[in-house]
């Protein structure tokens, strides 16, 4: 039991980089950007050719990274030049990735069996692979918020973020939003990548369908981690995003455990993101009843406490 847990929250550690890619297109740019299905199997696809080349693991990750930041900057230019819809151009991207993600490993799956990863680089601290996992997921999990904290603190980062708050008042201001949508999206789309190539080492496989539901899977995170966690400021909607990100991983372990099949995890992983994305709904009608009957009743008492006449 004890290895089931730790190897979920390892999940969720993991997953948490590809979240927050999510979360920097659907919450800052206000974008639903679907090119990540395609940028996510493009990086473990990319890690997985350099690793079976004998390339470095960390190598392997950053060249991952590099190639989905392209991948957002085909999305961003389609978007911002040719001012095609952002999620048609995300849709064109994902299907176009599909086949060079094939040329990229020259078949369907690339086995990563016998290779040396970024966790059997950590063997030297003669941990299991459960604990191993769950350390490189904990420090990459405490690297990449801070720094995304620390860049959208910088004059760039708030010019994103004010581009996806107000994008006609940020172009009054002299901004180019085309700059920063593009930018936007290679952030985006180069940390899915690298959450791919993170993943296709831990799963011991690249596989060119391992992007399927990437985008339900990124959102389910966000909204549970918002809804659970709150999102007061931008670094407590980071913290909730990686959060998030482990609470669905627990959520999809525990429905497994008492006996789901799994061929109806889509299904319920569908339902779950429609039932939280209807959660603020529900909690404003919960709201505003709550302060109807408070009127109500203070009405009635100041009738009962004034004086006849």
């Amino acid at each position: 039991m004890d290895d089931l847990i730790i190897s979920t929250v390892s999940q969720g550690l993991l997953w948490s980089i590809m979240a927050m890619g999510v979360f920097l297109t659907f919450r800052i740019l206000n974008i639903a950007d679907l090119s990540v299905e395609g940028s996510f199997p493009l990086g473990g696809a990319v890690a997985a050719v350099l690793l079976a080349g004998d390339h470095n693991p960390v190598v392997a990750i950053l060249a991952a990274g590099i190639a989905g930041m392209l991948a957002g900057a085909v999305t961003g230019l389609l978007h911002t030049k040719l001012k095609i819809p952002a999620l048609m151009a995300g849709i064109l991207t994902m299907i176009a990735l599909y086949s060079v993600n094939l040329r990229i490993m020259g078949k369907a799956n690339l086995s990563l069996l016998n290779i040396d990863t970024v966790y059997t680089g950590l063997a030297f601290l003669h941990l299991s692979s459960n604990l191993t996992t769950f350390l490189v997921g904990l420090i990459i999990a405490l690297f990449i918020p801070l720094l995304l904290y620390w860049f959208f603190g910088t004059e760039i980062g708030m010019a994103l973020r004010a581009t996806g708050n107000n994008l006609q008042m940020i172009r009054a201001l002299g901004v180019n939003t085309d700059h920063m949508l593009l930018l936007g999206l290679m952030i985006s789309n180069g940390l899915v990548a690298a959450a791919g190539a993170f993943i296709a080492q831990d799963n011991g496989f690249a596989d060119v369908g391992m992007g399927v539901g990437t985008i339900v899977i990124g959102l389910a995170s966000v909204i549970i981690g918002e809804v659970l966690f709150g999102a007061k400021d931008f670094k407590n909607s980071l913290i909730s995003v990686v959060l998030g990100s482990v609470a669905y991983r627990i959520v999809i372990a525990t429905v497994l455990y008492l006996g789901m099949p799994p061929n109806d995890l889509k299904l319920f992983t569908a339902v779950l993101v429609g039932m939280a994305l209807s959660l603020p709904l529900f909690k404003a009608k919960w709201d505003s009843r709550k302060a109807g009957a408070k009127c109500c009743e203070s009405t009635a008492s100041a009738k009962h406490s004034s004086p006849a006449l």
